[in-house]
């Protein structure tokens, strides 16, 4: 499974998702940005989108929810160790509250993997930010980038985007 992400003004994006609306594309809304979003097993329809294999998944991503990607640039030596510890983790998640899917992506073409997590609003995803499992996550991120400095090429950095159904 891929997903794959291109970006533009609001209007555009929407026109796609409108033009390709079979191909179930997801449009999101950020601050000054939209994104349209593409998961399938086939090609997409973007010109020259960016595209991430899906490594670990749950739930279904929706039309409509709070999304929020965890962009994670890693060195090229700490990538096994990365998808390791994130692949060992990523069921934890499953059991939040107001958690609809979530999707770890490994980037084809860059240093930067995303975690995506879809939540029912941001509420849902802020009370996370201040779970013992988001917590736990968080600590175990800071011992790595301690003990092994190799292990991230930069600093990890969150968007969000909020989506509706257009139906």
């Amino acid at each position: 499974m891929n997903i794959y992400l291109t970006s533009g003004s609001m209007d555009f994006m929407e026109s796609l998702q409108k033009k390709f609306k079979a191909d179930n594309m997801i449009v999101m809304h950020g601050a000054g940005n939209s994104i349209l979003l593409h998961e399938t097993t086939g090609k997409t329809r973007f010109e020259t989108p960016n595209r991430y294999e899906v490594t670990a998944s749950s739930g279904e991503l929706q039309a409509e929810g709070f999304f929020a990607f965890n962009h994670i640039p890693v060195s090229d030596e700490g990538k096994p160790i990365f998808e390791h510890r994130l692949q060992v983790r990523s069921d934890k998640i499953t059991a939040e509250p107001g958690l609809i899917a979530f999707r770890f992506l490994r980037p084809t073409n860059s240093d930067t993997y995303i975690v995506i997590t879809q939540w029912t609003d941001k509420r849902s995803f802020d009370l996370w930010k201040k779970s013992p499992t988001y917590t736990q996550s968080a600590h175990e991120i800071g011992e790595a980038t301690d003990r092994r400095s190799h292990l991230f090429s930069s600093a990890p950095y969150l968007t969000t985007y909020t989506s509706q159904s257009n139906s």
